[in-house]
């Protein structure tokens, strides 16, 4: 039989813990659908286009996906798993809690540092071309991109997993984990 600590009292989850962590699933969902539509729809077709054709495809992609409502979710996505964390820190010692902080953290290193560094200048790069007057280059920046897209698929698809089986324990015991002794 499991007692629990006198010390220690179990605490349901708020409807304000559950909506944030819902939240932020929603979001890291919605990232992890864009990265997934981009590697297995468009760099699929992107990679059948002649030079010229891609630079001015390419190019049109990177300057129409600068807008508020990408923006918003790209960033957004972290902003919300934060929050979820400060209104979730009562449950600190729960493994959702830590499941959802290995979510953003991964999101905030593996997504946008990792677009930061690697998709950003690929981008410029591939907007500063002629394309009439291609780069020796284009062909290999063009799969180095891919492959650094099919890189955030995934991890972006580890980070919507972390955040919804953060989700799934918490609904497996609707309290806090509390200490328990036998």
């Amino acid at each position: 039989m499991i007692r629990m600590n006198p010390t220690m009292q179990t605490r349901p989850y708020t409807l304000l813990e559950n909506t944030s962590l819902a939240l932020a699933i929603l979001m890291f969902g919605i990232m992890a659908g864009f990265f997934w539509t981009y590697t297995f729809n468009v760099n699929l077709a992107t990679a059948q286009l002649d030079g010229a054709s891609y630079a001015r495809v390419q190019s049109l992609f990177n300057v129409n996906v600068r807008h508020a409502m990408f923006f918003s979710f790209f960033f957004g996505s972290a902003v919300v798993a934060v929050l979820a964390l400060l209104l979730n820190y009562r449950h600190y010692r729960s493994p959702s809690f830590w499941l959802l902080a290995s979510a953003a953290l991964l999101y905030v290193l593996g997504i946008i540092l990792f677009t930061k560094f690697i998709n950003l200048p690929l981008n410029y790069y591939t907007e500063s071309w002629n394309p009439e007057l291609l780069p020796s280059d284009w062909e290999a920046t063009r799969q180095a991109w891919n492959e650094a897209n099919t890189g955030r698929v995934f991890i972006s698809a580890l980070v919507f997993v972390l955040s919804l089986t953060a989700l799934l324990l918490r609904s497996l015991n609707p309290y806090s984990k509390a200490e328990a002794t036998r």
